[in-house]
């Protein structure tokens, strides 16, 4: 019956081109870049075979942001992580999860793409939105995702403060702005992904609050011309940050295999397959040929305006911070 077993298993590893030893690597990432993650993997298991004559198999964890980095702290064995906010990489850090140098790991912080926020609405653009402005506008609906849930909601509220900021605005004028925006949001999306989905399936609001790099996947799942890509005045960046899972390579063995898988991001190769998803590259050279995706706006950076994503995270997201006293307030009083 074993050796029954052993045969029926190198059957399937001779049907899936894998050899018995191929090293499995798990990557627990944000919604939203499945897609580029799905053709990011193709390359670089080519890549990997043709450098070191190894077979690997990489597999996919996906939800909002944050609730991926608990998941991998109460104990989801990815090897790496891309995540879409540096807090949730820095959570991992202070458990012991990841180094607490990670950022120092790998070039450009650890981040080897950006994205940033814009606005997403309905075929033609019927409200005429055009800046955040037009999203504190009465009967105006809002679809964005919960910032104590999701990078992409949080990447949302310090765009929405920042705008405030950046315009000349206090940081009480942003709080009432920011107030106000909430004030329109019929319901809170748990991660990119399910914000889209309440937008165009379940046909809710008028504009939906994402990253970039969704509006490919819009037209992909959806159809092109459902939706039109509006860019704001000024917006943020969001860095993508990666880090290594110290945890889990230590146990499998996969040190080498995780490194090299993330090293790989700064490719050529995955550069511009990041661009063809949206997500903005940091090579010069693929930027540029891709200049008419990636259009120009005014952007700051989170350490520019909050000081650093360690104290927007305290100020604004930690349990009773300002999103608390803001959302509470919203939805609750008369």
């Amino acid at each position: 019956m074993k050796q029954l077993s052993r045969i029926t298993l190198a059957m399937v590893l001779a049907l899936s081109g894998l050899s018995a030893n191929a090293q499995t690597l798990l990557n627990a990432s944000y919604d939203v870049a499945r897609e580029f993650y799905k053709d990011y993997n193709a390359a670089f298991v080519s890549h990997y075979k043709k450098t070191t004559g190894k077979d690997v198999k990489i597999d996919q964890a996906h939800g909002g942001s944050s609730a991926q980095a608990r998941a991998v702290n109460d104990g989801l064995d990815a090897d790496v992580v891309t995540m879409n906010t540096t807090t949730d990489v820095d959570f991992l850090a202070s458990t012991g999860i990841v180094a607490k140098d990670w950022n120092k790991r790998f070039p450009n912080s650890a981040s080897p793409t950006t994205s940033t926020m814009l606005f997403l609405t309905r075929n033609g653009n019927p409200k005429g939105i055009k800046d955040w402005d037009d999203l504190v506008k009465p009967g105006i609906k809002v679809i964005v995702v919960n910032p104590k849930t999701g990078g992409n909601g949080r990447m949302a509220y310090l765009a929405v403060w920042g705008y405030v900021k950046k315009k000349g605005g206090s940081d009480a004028d942003a709080a009432e702005f920011v107030s106000k925006l909430y004030k329109n949001v019929p319901v809170l999306a748990k991660g990119g992904r399910d914000a889209t989905t309440i937008f165009l399936q379940r046909n809710i609001g008028d504009v939906l609050v994402t990253f970039e790099s969704e509006v490919v996947s819009v037209d992909r799942e959806f159809g092109a011309g459902k939706v039109d890509a509006i860019h704001p005045s000024i917006s943020i960046v969001a860095e993508n940050p990666v880090a290594v899972v110290e945890r889990t390579v230590a146990k499998k063995g996969t040190a080498e295999l995780a490194k090299a898988y993330l090293d790989y991001l700064y490719s050529e190769e995955a550069q511009e397959i990041a661009a063809k998803h949206a997500l903005r590259p940091r090579s010069a050279t693929v930027l540029k040929k891709h200049a008419a995706t990636f259009k120009p706006l005014q952007l700051f950076t989170v350490n520019e305006v909050f000081g650093s994503f360690a104290e927007a995270q305290k100020l604004h997201f930690n349990d009773g911070g300002q999103f608390d006293k803001i959302y509470t307030v919203n939805k609750f009083s008369p």
